[in-house]
């Protein structure tokens, strides 16, 4: 029993961590986590671990390694296009790509 208490509260001081870490970041990283999740996630895995729903497309955790995500400021600023026609278009306002790059530079580490 004792070790079932145990498991149980290391699992839910966990996920304090993980929703803690957001919040201390400040409201910059809160907003462009909260646009990650409302716009990407039905595609891309946008937090720290997890599979993307669609096989093609990137964990946002590792946009870093292919590159630097401050580059895609232009990107999102322009309006997003690629190759494939199940990303949609769409285009950042300034505040906006300042949040969304701010999020992702936290899951760089």
């Amino acid at each position: 029993m004792m070790m079932k208490t145990s498991i149980v509260l290391a699992t839910l001081g966990c996920a304090g961590l993980a929703a803690t870490t957001v919040e201390a970041q400040g409201p910059q990283v809160q907003r462009g986590q909260a646009f990650a999740q409302a716009q990407c996630a039905g595609c891309h895995a946008v937090g720290r671990s997890g599979e993307s729903p669609l096989r093609s497309a990137p964990p946002f955790r590792t946009l870093h390694i292919r590159y630097p995500v401050e580059n895609l400021a232009e990107s999102l600023a322009e309006g997003i296009m690629t190759a494939h026609p199940a990303m949609p278009q769409f285009r950042l306002e300034a505040g906006e790509i300042g949040d969304f790059l701010a999020y992702l530079k936290t899951l760089e580490r």
